[in-house]
């Protein structure tokens, strides 16, 4: 019996050992072989695989799956979508090729120029927005042509700013969207002035009238000649300028404001500026292409048109022109003219007659008064279209124009390149018949030496003093009291003056009744 019992203590002891050997937790996993076993057991008896035998390894790591814990993530982060990869995705669009029912419309006369060749051209005069970016832009333009179906369509240029660039387009007005303009133009004034006749005036008006604000120049005249659009990556939509008024041309000459690229940006500037960075924007392309547009002389010639007026401010291309030697344009800006109307100081190309919109003056009668011809100022006239470069006037004792060769090795097959250096960034080029203008800048016009604010002025004077404006010192206590001490003898002896002068009185009284 004792060695029964001493062999059944020894196995228990022995089970006892082993079910603690079985429970000790692994340093790799943190895990002990006695709960691994129980819960391959529990899920055999869950699951009743069949062949158990031969998935038992599979069980096994299915349940160590379950209990893994990664302190650390061995798998990385999808990558998150880039400004580029999105850009990218946009301009996907722009190679998509036209479907078969269409290429006999596309090989029709297209209302883009080659933008491939006027590329190259740029890039042997050094300018320009590089092959890549101008193959983009040409697939850009494409597409705005299509969607926006523009008789004519050409790259204006490139406007930078301080978060994003401006690529601007130049397009031309269709006919019925002109006479459309003109007429809702017609049918506001006459609505303004059914509204003023029909409104009842019982209170007395002032008599003063301000000045009447001057009115934007018709769609596909003047500085609203050609519509342009913006867009800020080839491939991104396009957005319509605003047509451009008087007084924002006027305001725009005399601010200097970066642009940043948000067209929907205040613009804060003194004098104010009426509108946001689109108008802006449309002011400063106005300045620009009024400015830096030429041609060689010839190419265009005086339109030939039934109304005097618009004869003079229209121009068209001159069949006839044979082009100019690269030699001769290069040396002299006589054979470089303006095609584009000079803007006046009145922010217009073509002169307001405020007159009519004054009225005529009148007496205390009523009567309407002449006015004399020395009273009316002197009507600003600005260069006519076709006015050679050699005629612009020095700014800052720089010239305005300056003239090069791209090449001079290759003299033969060189370009005419002409730069202003009053607006950086504006170039044009000519070869044989064929010219192009461009302008890659700020937006800002050559302001000669480095922008100094102006001296305020001199402090005013100050009042002069003097002892009735002085202010006082406190006195101390000695000088209270004394002054104390003499106002009461003062008292006192008014007092006195007044009891003498009394009994003088009644002394005279008691003597005139003697």
């Amino acid at each position: 019996m004792d060695a029964e019992r001493d062999d059944s203590e020894q196995s228990l002891q022995s089970a006892a050992s082993f079910k603690a050997l079985m429970m000790t937790s692994s340093t790799q996993s943190n895990m002990n072989l006695y709960d691994h076993l129980t819960q391959v057991l529990m899920k055999v008896m869950d699951e009743h695989p069949q062949n158990a035998v031969d998935v038992i390894e599979d069980i096994s790591q299915d349940v160590k799956r379950t209990f893994f814990e990664a302190k650390q993530s061995t798998l990385r982060d999808l990558p998150q979508t880039t400004a580029a990869e999105l850009l990218a995705e946009k301009q996907r669009l722009l190679f998509a090729g036209p479907e078969e029912d269409d290429q006999e419309e596309k090989a029709m006369e297209s209302p883009l120029p080659n933008v491939s060749v006027i590329g190259f051209y740029w890039e042997q005069a050094g300018v320009g927005l590089g092959r890549e970016e101008m193959l983009r832009v040409f697939l850009a333009l494409k597409q705005l042509v299509e969607s926006q179906k523009l008789l004519r369509c050409r790259l204006w240029g490139k406007i930078l700013g301080t978060e994003s660039s401006y690529i601007v387009a130049e397009a031309e007005y269709e006919v019925g969207e002109v006479e459309r303009s003109s007429e809702e133009s017609a049918e506001e004034e006459e609505r303004e002035a059914e509204i003023e006749e029909d409104e009842g005036d019982p209170l007395p008006r002032s008599t003063y009238e301000p000045l009447p604000a001057l009115p934007e120049e018709n769609l596909g005249r003047g500085a609203n000649k050609c519509v342009y659009y913006v867009c800020k990556e080839p491939g991104l939509p396009w957005v319509k300028l605003p047509s451009v008024s008087p007084a924002q041309i006027t305001v725009a000459r005399q601010i200097r404001k970066f642009f940043t690229g948000r067209l929907d940006n205040p613009v804060v500037s003194y004098p104010p500026f009426t509108g946001n960075e689109a108008n802006y924007l449309r002011a400063q392309i106005a300045r620009i292409s009024a400015g830096t547009q030429v041609s060689p002389e010839g190419f265009y010639k005086p339109a030939e048109d039934e109304d005097y007026e618009e004869a003079l401010n229209s121009v068209e291309v001159n069949p006839d022109f044979e082009g100019i030697s690269v030699a001769e344009l290069a040396e002299s800006l006589s054979t470089w003219v303006h095609h584009v109307q000079h803007i006046l100081q009145q922010g217009r190309c073509t002169l307001a007659d405020l007159a009519k919109k004054t009225g005529d003056d009148f007496n205390e009668e009523g009567e309407a008064e002449e006015r004399k011809d020395d009273d009316e100022p002197e009507q600003e006239v600005g260069p006519p279209l076709l006015t050679r470069l050699s005629e612009d006037a020095e700014k800052f004792n720089i010239p305005p124009w300056t003239l090069r060769v791209s090449s001079t090795l290759t003299y033969q097959h060189a370009l005419a390149v002409i730069r202003s250096n009053l607006w950086p960034g504006a170039y044009a080029y000519s070869c044989g018949k064929t010219f192009e203008n461009i302008y890659v800048g700020w937006g800002l016009k050559y302001a000669g030496e480095g922008y100094s604010p102006p001296v305020p002025p001199p402090p005013q004077n100050e009042y002069p003093s003097g002892p009735e404006i002085t202010e006082a010192l406190d006195p101390s206590l000695e000088e209270e009291l004394a002054r104390q001490e003499t106002l009461e003898e003062e008292r006192d002896a008014e007092e006195e003056l007044e009891e003498e002068l009394e009994d003088i009185d009644g002394e005279d009284d008691e003597e005139d009744d003697d």
